[in-house]
């Protein structure tokens, strides 16, 4: 299960670079410039720190789901993602729509963006983390 647990990491963070590019760059990108005040230069931010928070909470997603969620299967792994992505979605999207003056479109799409890497993440995990098939008595 270990094999198959780092390579659901790798496809995990694969899948959430790619949507963090859709939603930020290609959804948000006209918010983001429209509260410029708000946010660090592009030149301050540190997209390294980004891509090391990306990955930990890849292992964290793979090794809860590994250590803890018993008959994995395809279904399970959806379950787990929608939930995941829910609990983030909400606390990332309105937590912050709460105490910053962030428009509320941006907050929606961070909300319904989050679910989304949730369920895409239970599906790469589903399909790559299952358990085996039992063989034929």
């Amino acid at each position: 299960m270990f094999k198959k647990g780092l390579l659901s990491v790798v496809a995990v963070y694969v899948v959430w670079t790619a949507l963090d590019y859709v939603i930020h760059q290609l959804i948000l990108g006209t918010a983001y410039m429209n509260t410029a005040q708000l946010w660090r230069d592009p030149a301050e931010m540190k997209m390294g720190l980004m891509q090391v928070v990306t990955i930990l909470s890849a292992i964290a997603f793979v090794a809860i789901y590994v250590r803890l969620i018993g008959n994995k299967s395809l279904c399970k792994a959806l379950e787990y993602g929608c939930w995941f992505g829910f609990g983030a979605g909400v606390s990332m999207g309105y937590g912050f729509f709460a105490v910053s003056p962030i428009p509320y479109f941006m907050a929606f799409t961070w909300f319904i963006g989050t679910l989304v890497q949730g369920l895409a993440a239970g599906l790469v995990t589903g399909l790559i983390a299952k358990e085996p098939k039992a063989a034929a008595a």
